[in-house]
């Protein structure tokens, strides 16, 4: 039950709630203990920074772009949405796609959400004010989960 109040403090020294939130959510946490139960997240106050939608797609580092492209084709029926040779290719899957790019090393380069009412200016604010490191490339952003995996967000 202590760091879930750490976690509550935190999150109202980010700004995240208000003072009275806080003492409510703290609250609910000496009831549910008082009663042997268990208080669900919603009860408590708390919202997530982001609500996603869908995971958009997935970018993958490949040593060989066609051939990947060519493997995702043949075993799982995706179609190219945009061929760019032997640096890049889209690959569509239903409403998502596959993204591939070409790098010496292949794994994952990123995932990408899409989030309720995108908008970059807020989603920037709200990384800020979570205390998310981020970065911009043009019209995209980008943080990093506590492994170290490259999350996007997108609308």
């Amino acid at each position: 039950m202590f760091s879930e109040i750490e976690s509550l403090v935190a999150r109202m020294e980010r700004g995240q709630m208000d003072r009275r939130q806080m003492v409510a959510a703290i609250g609910a946490f000496v009831l549910a203990a008082a009663s042997g139960g268990r208080v669900a997240a919603g009860a408590l106050g708390a919202s997530s920074t982001f609500q996603a939608t869908a995971l958009d797609h997935i970018a993958l580092r490949v040593t060989d772009v066609r051939r990947s492209r060519d493997f995702y084709k043949k075993h799982l029926g995706l179609t190219v949405r945009r061929d760019n040779g032997e640096h890049s290719c889209f690959l569509d899957c239903g409403d998502n796609f596959v993204a591939l790019f070409r790098s010496q090393k292949p794994g994952m380069h990123h995932y990408c959400y899409s989030i309720k009412d995108f908008n970059l200016a807020e989603v920037i604010d709200k990384l800020e004010s979570a205390g998310l490191k981020h970065h911009r490339e043009q019209n995209r952003i980008y943080f990093e989960d506590p492994d170290k995996l490259s999350v996007q967000l997108a609308r």
